[in-house]
């Protein structure tokens, strides 16, 4: 067991009553009183599927002398150095103290990626709090009760995508194609558009089958490949037709299985036909696709099929920029699946596009392009006073999604977040996939209040 994982924060925020939760035993002992936790506790933590070394650690303390209290701290930052994720819990009903700041501040100097958790979420009392964690810069905030086990399942996610199997440990230059989960990559489209087809050339065996007829495949099925070294897990999926044709409890349920693919896919390969072209249809699966925030690569299937290659190409492409501006740079690659052309061609541009998907922009970064962007297309006025973007932060990966602190976040219009959005795709290599923007209020929590 080599994934290690350091529950820090200030006193009484929760960590043991979350450390005796992840055990799943009471093996650290849990107080009202702060200060409960003195040397580092480890045990066995295991969440679903999940296992991992767990740390419990003393309430981090600001002392530097060698009194009681600073040996404590220091005992707490080896934990931190030593774990290979460490969890900083905030009391969500209490909020954010000054003691949880200075604490962000100094993890994120340290190398040890920290996952922001906030305690204490039960009912309504912690919605201030979780909404005041943002200011920490640490990104998205965890809502959990450690006490009554919500939230675990985010918890989870956040987890599980640090995880690192041994070889990654072994070897610091691992990439993010040695991942140890399969690539989730779904194949759909309409019906007959050659689906099945195109996964049967790709793993070089008649797994599925295939024929002239429509609505072949009825349910998701996962079949296991790998390209170059990476695993995926390519999922075939029934044809989606229009929802007004949809006819039958067993085609209801074939769409609805479809669309929980797309919901648990991480790429999404839309297969059309190149001697049709892009149907309103496939418009309507795309914009599916993007609402989930998936990554998106359009194969034009048939393409040996093809009379006009340039013009048919020129056509979908336009279409597809009139229609879906908001996601701008999506692949579209021309394929042939029965003849097996272009094949390599289409897994290279999905597994490029995760990367995009999986991408992070340093903070520093995001606000120094968002001054430049400010400063070339200020926000319009209200009430002929200035609507004020004071920072920004990457939230999220998967897609990314960005937080902006507007002083008025009612009042700005989607068509400014429109133009920051594609000013973040343009400076930050973004293209192709779904980027998301949350707007809060508040100030930039890294500008001193002392003037």
């Amino acid at each position: 067991m080599t994934f290690t994982v350091a529950i820090v924060g200030r006193p009484n925020v929760g960590k043991s009553t979350l450390f005796n939760r992840l055990v799943g035993k009471r093996l650290a002992l849990v107080d009202d009183t702060p200060g409960v936790t003195r040397d580092r506790r480890e045990g066995d933590g295991r969440l679903g599927d999940l296992e991992f070394r767990l740390f419990d650690t003393a309430g981090l303390e600001t002392h530097t002398d060698d009194s009681l209290e600073a040996r404590m701290r220091r005992q707490t930052e080896r934990a931190v150095e030593e774990a290979d994720v460490a969890l900083l819990l905030i009391d969500a009903r209490a909020g954010v103290a000054p003691a949880d700041r200075h604490f962000a501040q100094q993890l994120r100097r340290g190398r040890t990626p920290v996952v922001l958790v906030a305690n204490k979420c039960e009912g309504k009392a912690g919605g201030p709090g979780l909404l005041e964690a943002y200011e920490l810069g640490l990104g998205e905030p965890i809502a959990i009760s450690a006490e009554h086990g919500e939230g675990l399942t985010e918890l989870y996610d956040a987890l599980v995508v640090r995880a690192r199997p041994e070889a990654a440990d072994a070897d610091p230059s691992a990439t993010p194609d040695e991942a140890p989960h399969p690539l989730q990559l779904a194949v759909v489209g309409r019906p007959n558009v050659g689906k099945s087809t195109l996964i049967n050339r790709l793993i070089g065996d008649e797994r599925l089958l295939v024929g002239p007829e429509a609505g072949i495949t009825r349910d998701a099925i996962a079949v296991p490949f790998n390209f170059r070294g990476r695993a995926i897990k390519l999922v075939d999926t029934a044809g989606m037709r229009r929802h007004a044709r949809v006819a039958g409890k067993l085609e209801k349920l074939s769409v609805a299985d479809t669309r929980r693919a797309i919901n648990y896919a991480e790429i999404v390969v839309l297969v059309i036909d190149a001697t049709i072209g892009l149907e309103k249809q496939d418009l309507g699966i795309a914009a599916d696709v993007v609402e989930e925030g998936r990554g998106m690569v359009i194969a034009v299937n048939k393409w040996d099929a093809v009379a006009d290659p340039a013009k048919t190409l020129r056509a979908i492409q336009d279409r597809l920029t009139f229609s879906l501006p908001q996601v701008r740079g999506i692949p579209v690659i021309t394929i042939s699946a029965r003849e097996g052309r272009n094949l390599d061609t289409l897994m290279r541009a999905a597994l490029a596009l995760w990367e995009v998907w999986n991408r992070r922009v340093p903070t520093a970064e995001i606000n120094r392009w968002l001054e430049s962007a400010v400063a070339q297309h200020p926000p319009p006025l209200v009430a002929g006073r200035p609507i004020r973007i004071r920072y920004a932060t990457q939230i999220k990966t998967r897609p990314p999604t960005f937080a902006l602190f507007v002083s008025k976040p009612q009042d700005l219009p989607e068509s400014y977040l429109r133009y920051l959005a594609n000013s973040l795709r343009d400076s930050f290599k973004l293209e192709g996939v779904p980027i998301r923007t949350v707007m809060r209020k508040g100030k930039n929590p890294f500008v001193s209040e002392v003037r």
